[in-house]
């Protein structure tokens, strides 16, 4: 039977971009992943000018007022219902404005 690697020997840490940060901890644990992925979404600096980029922060906005719960939750439905007010009293507003001018 051949042996391939002697006992005293370590396993071989995490590789990749977050290897300093993930030593000694399980790269196939979730908690683990989730943690990385929350380093690459930190250093990850992309233009928030263009709409891809506006369009990527809601995305990201919404999958962590999914993953969060409680007041936290909560907080997150109480913004966004508040910016739907607003889009429809702007709309409504507006929509009165151009039946007024082409009417009155």
């Amino acid at each position: 039977m051949t042996h391939h690697g002697r006992d005293d020997e370590e396993p071989e840490g995490p590789t990749g971009r977050f290897a300093d940060d993930l030593i000694g901890l399980d790269p196939h644990d979730p908690e683990v992943q989730a943690f990385a992925a929350h380093l690459d979404r930190m250093e990850r600096s992309q233009s928030r000018a263009t709409v891809e980029g506006m369009l990527q922060g809601v995305g990201e906005f919404a999958q962590s007022a999914n993953r969060t719960g409680g007041g936290r939750r909560l907080l997150a439905v109480s913004v966004v219902t508040l910016i739907l007010v607003g889009v429809a009293l702007t709309i409504w507003n507006a929509l009165g404005f151009v039946l007024a001018v082409f009417f009155g």
